[in-house]
């Protein structure tokens, strides 16, 4: 039984024993700790860009991305943000704490966080991981839903050290994720949709829609939570409309969203990648309209529209319960797995 269905639970303001205080990493650390706002936005930049370096994962940070950290009043970053400075006044390490307002059928705490290389195995990581889930407890505890809770960290392949810590602190493995791509040399498939059903280009005037569609869609997915319009726009940076696409059903007055593809286009990670691609960010059909080829219609589209800009792959993620789990759609598609990733949670 998942703790989605478990009957009878306590208030989650009781599971979660959240602490009346919260410690910040003790001085032993050399480091100053406070708050971040967004006057901190370089120094957490290039924080991140230390980190990256040292660490070489598939992905680079922009100074845009960095910026969302504190984008959404939902963010409250005086509360949720904590970093580390030296004495000369550089960030060394910092921790985030996001929940997002939209969760119904469980509430989620998302962490991040990072330590400047020349400053780690001092204990900085584990204090401010500490710091994280006790900050994580309180806000489950105030969030006023009874549901299940659960404190959340995504951890790419071979960060063993993370994985100890956050072992040791008390997470498990809940959910594997696996990157893919497809080359875009290969044949595109040609896939004939019923008259109704018409494949179009991504318009700001449906976007709405589009959220809506997603919330119902995802409903039946694990972990999945709805999207408020707030937190739908969160993270669209870069988002590429001309690389993303519907399919509208025009069977009643009134086209209905049927399925939808949004498309990122993250050239800053092209180099860490070693190849360039259109990378596909969000799918999904209705259940209405599920078993009609729409998904695959609208890989085929964004795959040709990627093509088309002279993009060699087409990436994307699946989420499975197993650590290798079957790729299904994507497989027959000629994607191939490149990489993977874990979530680690503690559930409350």
């Amino acid at each position: 039984m998942t703790q989605e269905n478990a009957p009878d639970l306590a208030p989650l303001a009781e599971r979660a024993r959240a602490p009346r205080l919260l410690t910040l990493p003790s001085a032993e650390t050399g480091l100053t700790w406070r708050a971040l706002d967004v006057g901190d936005v370089q120094e957490l930049h290039a924080l991140f860009a230390r980190v990256e370096s040292h660490d070489n994962p598939p992905y680079r940070t922009t100074l845009e991305e960095a910026a969302e950290t504190f984008q959404g009043d939902w963010k409250d970053a005086p509360n949720n943000t904590l970093g580390g400075f030296d004495p000369a006044g550089t960030l060394q390490a910092y921790g985030t704490v996001t929940a997002q307002p939209g969760d119904v059928r469980s509430v989620r705490a998302f962490l991040e966080g990072g330590v400047d290389p020349d400053w780690r195995r001092r204990g900085i990581g584990s204090a401010v991981l500490r710091w994280q889930v006790d900050r994580s407890r309180q806000v489950l505890a105030a969030s006023g839903k009874d549901v299940p809770g659960r404190i959340v960290v995504h951890v790419e392949d071979g960060m063993t050290d993370s994985v100890r810590m956050l072992t040791e602190q008390g997470f498990s493995p809940r959910r594997w994720y696996t990157e893919m791509r497809r080359d875009l040399n290969l044949e595109l498939p040609a896939v004939k949709l019923r008259s109704s059903l018409d494949l179009v280009p991504w318009s700001a005037e449906l976007d709405d829609q589009v959220r809506l569609a997603h919330n119902e869609s995802f409903r039946d997915h694990w972990g999945s939570e709805p999207h408020t319009v707030e937190t739908w726009q969160e993270g669209r940076t870069y988002f590429a409309p001309t690389w993303s696409f519907l399919v509208l059903d025009r069977t009643s007055d009134r086209a209905q969203v049927a399925g939808y593809l949004l498309s990122g286009r993250y050239e800053q990670d092209w180099d860490s990648l070693g190849w360039t691609e259109g990378y596909i960010d969000i799918l999904g059909v209705r259940r209405e309209w599920r078993g009609q080829r729409i998904a695959t219609a609208l890989l085929a589209r964004a795959m040709a529209a990627y093509r088309e800009d002279g993009m060699e792959y087409a990436g994307l993620g699946i989420d499975t319960d197993q650590p290798t789990g079957a790729f299904g759609l994507y497989g027959n598609l000629q994607f191939e797995p490149t990489r993977g990733s874990t979530m680690y949670t503690i559930e409350v």
